[in-house]
């Protein structure tokens, strides 16, 4: 396969990283997370962000389609224009320990966007996230207004919602981005289901017993 970029040769490690990367835009797709090629999706490689480029369907995006930028957002990697939202997925590798970022736009989240301030706590899965799930105040997308928004609103947590806009979720690896993601959009519809009922008020967590299954929380899953 023969690779066309600015900067240096990809290694193996970047093609790997990138061979996950679209699987996962790809996913966002399939499980009804974005329409089109809106949202986007990155991982971190060393000290390069490897990012979906800007307006192509995922379905055609090829091994030598590779886009990656360094911290700093100068294209090191590939031809094709990085995604519009570069800003906010920089923004949260500078921030945060995040080795993958994804960013939908979720219909039933982007709808709790449109109603409150945070995503009320009807699961325990809202400990996942570091507690109940802030809304960014609406920026235009792409600006660097909107990164800012979005960092406020993750301060203490691995998502937010973008108000009248999406999600964004970050972890130490995309399938737990996506995790993230999947996990804040069943719980959006989850609260909406919920309050949608006449006459009748959804019953939340309190902190005490959120606080409760973050410790819980350590422990699950499989040991290395």
């Amino acid at each position: 396969m023969t690779y066309s970029w600015v900067g240096p040769v990809a290694g193996a490690d970047e093609e790997g990283a990138w061979e996950a990367l679209v699987a996962t835009a790809r996913r966002t797709v399939a499980e009804g997370l974005v329409v089109g090629t809106s949202g986007n999706v990155s991982v971190r490689v060393g000290d390069t962000v490897l990012v979906t480029p800007s307006g192509v369907p995922y379905d055609r995006l090829a091994p030598g389609d590779i886009t990656g930028v360094d911290l700093d957002g100068r294209q090191v990697i590939g031809r094709l224009v990085p995604t519009s939202e570069l800003p906010m997925h920089l923004a949260v590798y500078r921030a945060t320990d995040a080795r993958a970022v994804v960013h939908t736009h979720a219909v039933h989240a982007t709808a709790v966007s449109l109603l409150v301030p945070e995503l009320p706590p009807v699961h325990y899965m809202t400990a996942a996230l570091g507690g109940p799930v802030r809304v960014a105040p609406y920026a235009a997308y792409g600006t660097d207004e909107l990164a800012r928004n979005m960092l406020d609103a993750l301060t203490g947590r691995t998502g937010c919602l973008l108000q009248n806009h999406g999600t964004i979720t970050y972890g130490a690896s995309l399938d737990q981005a996506y995790d993230r993601t999947a996990q804040l959009e069943w719980m959006s519809r989850l609260w909406l289901t919920a309050a949608s009922v006449p006459g009748r008020t959804p019953s939340l967590l309190t902190a005490d017993q959120l606080a409760a299954v973050t410790e819980r929380l350590r422990g699950y899953g499989q040991r290395p």
